[in-house]
């Protein structure tokens, strides 16, 4: 697959746009390229007229198994000073771009959902799961905190807490019980299930659905998600400093990026390792 086609772009219904992130052989991991194309569509959408509603989702087997941690992930999306912490503060900056944007986004979530694909999640305004997808932070295991810290945002203290502690994973019915999705599916009816829910958006018009989205996250901003959230990307960046995390990084390097993966889980018995 060329660069030039990370990300696909479809219009399945009226008023609805579809962004699908095409890197299935990399399960959709995050790089410079579909970044860049991801926000790029998000922009292009929010800016059409013609578009009330937008759903990202995922080729082949998953939605985002998380950043790609072997290719370039250096480019900015939003113009930030690269000092230390830049990367979680950058991060945030874009997460929070798709918040501000008028047009609600619908996260179509199947298969791993991990680490930055669940950020990408996070920062979508509806998010719809396959029953049995797998959702979760696995890096804070051994390399830092998250870079978006929804965890207790979107479950409360105990659930998030325990997310944090662990790093382990949540199926999409799970993940419904414990806040972060709206519903989940079989992962069959998926697709349709999400278009549908779009078509009904879409049926709204567009300059009260911006007031609705917006309604909704202010309310949060009222209680301190923004700002909790930026408090925490600092003690994310705090992370890399850790012995622990620096050992780690070097073994990347030293072992390859699948086989520090595969050891980091190995005691768990999950992900790679499951």
């Amino acid at each position: 697959m060329s660069e030039d086609q990370a990300v696909l772009i479809d219009d399945p219904a009226p008023k609805v746009r579809r962004l699908t992130l095409n890197r299935p052989e990399k399960r959709n991991a995050l790089n410079d390229a579909i970044r860049g194309q991801l926000f790029a569509a998000l922009r292009e959408g929010d800016a059409d007229r013609n578009v009330s509603v937008m759903i990202i989702r995922g080729a082949g087997s998953c939605f985002s198994a998380g950043y790609d941690l072997g290719s370039p992930n250096s480019d900015v999306e939003r113009s930030i000073a690269k000092v230390d912490g830049w990367w979680s503060r950058h991060v945030v900056n874009n997460h929070f771009e798709m918040w501000d944007m008028a047009t609600p986004i619908i996260g179509q979530v199947h298969g791993y959902c991990l680490a930055g694909g669940s950020e990408l999640a996070t920062a979508c305004d509806l998010v719809y799961v396959a029953h049995d997808a797998q959702i979760g932070y696995p890096p804070v295991r051994l390399m830092s905190p998250p870079d978006m810290q929804w965890q207790t945002w979107m479950m409360g203290l105990r659930q998030g807490m325990e997310a944090l502690l662990t790093g382990d994973s949540m199926t999409g019915e799970e993940a419904v019980r414990n806040g972060f999705a709206n519903r989940s599916y079989d992962e069959a009816d998926l697709d349709a299930e999400v278009l549908s829910i779009a078509e009904r958006i879409a049926k709204v018009p567009p300059d009260l659905l911006a007031l609705n989205k917006r309604a909704a996250h202010r309310a949060m901003e009222s209680m301190g998600i923004r700002e909790g959230i930026r408090a925490t990307a600092e003690i994310q960046a705090m992370g890399f400093h850790q012995k622990s995390s620096r050992e780690y990084m070097k073994s990347f390097a030293n072992k390859g990026v699948k086989e520090a993966l595969s050891e980091r889980d190995e005691k768990f018995g999950d992900y790679r390792e499951s």
